[in-house]
């Protein structure tokens, strides 16, 4: 009987070192201290605004398969990632949303992808909570993954990350808990009219009579617009105190702006990018881009191609080709400032006429493919002109 009653007993498990998901269940808080979870974390615009400018502003770059400096175009990965992915995500689609998990979830963003005989046919984004990730804990922390409790192989993992195995939205809960709290304030204060714009004091009980009385004759007398700027006439020692803003409210909207700011740290963000344009200059501004190209979106480029790299490519393609993201378009200036550029490379003959051609989009000609200064004569690579003397002595 012992015996039995042994096979059946409980079994105990510590919970020493919870999860947040673990502890949120237990006690309704998260290991920060808050209880901002993801969603309520997006309701705030600052936030989803952020983890919408870094997904859609990696997704918006073309994805290409490179051999050195140039593009093989007729690879099926690139074609893949440029194309759909599966029947209902397009690469654009794959690329954001993976961005987007990791910005908000600490597992990251994590697709799967499908192979058939070795060859991809597709690629699938999974929720964060249809997917194990499991480090071992030898101090390597090789990950090992299980999708809706099937063991997957690693190499078939697309896995985008943060460092500190926290996402933004975790790292900056106490932030964000803060702007919540703020605009549930406003949302209230508009709502309910908390803040009255004077009070009368009376130096005697006037009674729940009396009280209904000079309540309902100060309103004939002073509410609406027709009544405006009248002379209130008070009895009985009654007296009328305005009520002005105290030091909290007067700085409710500068402390809002704060909270603004705190996210866009955590996300590494231009507070422009947020529209919090307070501070913005037209000389800043175009720094404060190139910022958000620098520090945020590259190391998150980054992250994504090591992924793409390590999933997408066999051992032997590892070796010659990669998989980047184009960064011409967010790096591109205005129509000016590029025929400035493009003239001085071709004087310098860095590039040639073709190469810039190219940049833009437009088709090459004949002869675009030499390297000369247009600015220096006729006598020069490539030119099949005839100098203005010798049509001269030709026509005598």
């Amino acid at each position: 009987m012992l015996n039995f009653l042994r096979k059946f007993r409980s079994e105990a498990k510590s919970l020493t070192s919870p999860t947040d998901e673990e502890f949120a269940l237990l006690t309704g808080m998260s290991l920060t201290g808050t209880s901002v979870g993801m969603l309520t974390a997006l309701s705030v615009p600052a936030v989803s605004s952020a983890v919408r400018v870094i997904s859609e502003a990696a997704a918006s770059l073309e994805p290409r398969v490179m051999d050195g400096v140039s593009e093989v175009k007729d690879h099926p990965i690139g074609k893949l990632l440029r194309g759909s992915v599966n029947s209902y995500t397009s690469g654009f689609e794959l690329v954001r949303d993976l961005v987007a998990q990791a910005l908000t979830h600490d597992k990251g963003g994590i697709a799967y992808v499908n192979r058939v005989v070795g060859e991809i046919r597709e690629i699938t984004v999974y929720d964060t909570a249809h997917v194990t990730v499991t480090f071992s804990g030898d101090g390597r922390r090789e990950p090992s993954y299980k999708i809706n409790n099937r063991d997957v192989d690693a190499a078939d993992i697309i896995h985008v990350r943060g460092p500190f195995d926290r996402s933004a939205v975790s790292l900056a809960s106490d932030a964000i808990a803060t702007a919540k709290s703020m605009e549930r304030h406003a949302k209230k204060l508009f709502e309910n009219g908390a803040k009255p714009g004077g009070v009368i004091e009376m130096e005697k009980s006037l009674g729940d009579e009396g009280l209904k009385k000079m309540k309902a004759g100060w309103k004939a007398a002073h509410e609406g617009a027709d009544n405006a700027g009248k002379t209130a006439i008070l009895w009985d020692g009654a007296k009328f105190k305005s009520l002005a803003m105290d030091s909290t409210d007067a700085q409710f909207l500068e402390n809002r702006t704060f909270q603004i700011l705190e996210i866009a740290r955590a996300f590494r963000v231009p507070p422009s990018m947020l529209f919090e344009l307070e501070r913005v200059t037209w000389s800043n501004g175009e720094q404060m881009g190139l910022e958000f190209l620098t520090y945020c979106l590259e190391p998150w480029l980054k992250v994504l191609e090591a992924a793409l790299n390590r999933a997408l490519l066999t051992d032997e393609e590892r070796g010659n080709l990669r998989i980047e993201f184009g960064r011409d378009d967010l790096t591109r200036a205005d129509l000016g400032a590029r025929a400035t550029a493009y003239s001085s490379l071709i004087s310098a003959r860095v590039l040639n006429p073709n190469e810039a051609r190219a940049w833009e989009g437009l088709a090459p000609y004949d002869g675009g493919d030499e390297f000369a200064n247009p600015h220096t004569g006729s006598n020069q690579p490539g030119d099949t002109s005839t100098p203005p003397a010798k049509e001269a002595a030709n026509a005598a």
